[in-house]
């Protein structure tokens, strides 16, 4: 089967001029590029399917490599085809055809709906009309699935060869978690897998400065990191990884899909810690020592 994207890239790096620091950032979920054929073969409109993208998260951290780090993005759709999952974490009910053995066809996250292939996009809306060909699914992730983690792979081995350590910063975007019982819901998560993917001081050094423009932040909860972070996160190996999610509603409408009054505000907020990263000195990250002052200006959206 001839893949979707035949003709344009599935997704792209941005590289700067020259790396100037030892970290990669990724943007998996912010592709808005959806192949017609794959339109033709959703229950749901153009608006509906979009669901489940993190908008803007590309843009809000596009400063990267004109700050001296490579940036990673999705041109698919998350709909369409998930990087942060599995290579064959797929639904058999979503298939007219059987399901090789070695295919995770358990996991939690294949239950919600949510596989390497999604069944659902948010408020369990079904995407697919029909069930779909063993073959559709082979030519997303042989084709696009496995040469995206390849390329994210090598940006990270090179950056590990060049500075002695990497580390990726896995760029998401998250619902609003306000309920009734929390008018204080947090509205940054960072996620290191529960202390087990990255060194302390560099999540640490985000949350302080997130704190310190005025932010709400959360660690590990409900989001402590996907396949991405887990699979990268290797400390011990000098590779580090650490997921952030912002809440959506601090930059964006989410009935529209537009960016809101503060997008820009977020996006300052974002290039304030590419640099701060940037400027760490990674002699003291083994070591867990503070490595930044703190702000103490709050910036954040009410």
């Amino acid at each position: 089967m001839q893949s979707d994207f035949a003709d344009r890239p599935a997704f792209e790096t941005i590289r700067p001029r020259r790396q100037t620091a030892p970290f990669v950032f990724n943007s998996a979920h912010s592709g808005t590029d959806y192949p017609e054929r794959f339109l033709k073969m959703t229950r749901l409109d153009r608006f509906s399917i979009r669901q489940s993208e993190d908008t803007f998260v590309d843009e809000i951290f596009e400063r990267a490599p004109y700050l001296g780090v490579p940036l990673l993005r999705a041109r698919f759709p998350r709909a369409y085809l998930d990087v942060n999952r599995e290579p064959y974490e797929l639904d058999p009910q979503m298939f007219c055809d059987p399901l090789p053995a070695h295919h995770n066809t358990a996991s939690k996250r294949v239950a919600a709906g949510l596989g390497t292939l999604a069944k659902i996009v948010a408020e369990n809306k079904s995407i697919y009309r029909e069930k779909l060909t063993l073959s559709d699914a082979m030519m997303r992730i042989q084709g696009i699935y496995k040469p995206y983690h390849s390329t994210l792979q090598n940006l990270l081995s090179q950056t590990l060869s060049r500075f002695g350590v990497a580390v990726l910063i896995d760029c998401h975007s998250m619902p609003p978690l306000n309920d009734t019982k929390n008018s204080r819901a947090p509205q940054i998560i960072l996620g290191d897998r529960f202390g087990t993917t990255c060194s302390p001081a560099l999540i640490d050094m985000a949350e302080d400065l997130f704190v310190g423009l005025g932010f709400i932040v959360a660690r590990n909860k409900p989001y402590a990191g996907g396949f991405i972070t887990r699979s990268y996160g290797t400390p011990k190996h000098g590779i580090h990884a650490l997921q952030i999610e912002f809440s959506r509603h601090l930059y964006m409408n989410e009935s529209t899909r537009r960016a809101n009054k503060n997008f820009n505000l977020i996006k300052e907020v974002a290039t304030k810690l590419i640099e701060r990263f940037i400027q760490m000195d990674f002699d003291l990250v083994s070591q867990n020592q503070k490595l930044y002052p703190s702000d103490t200006q709050s910036i954040a959206a009410e």
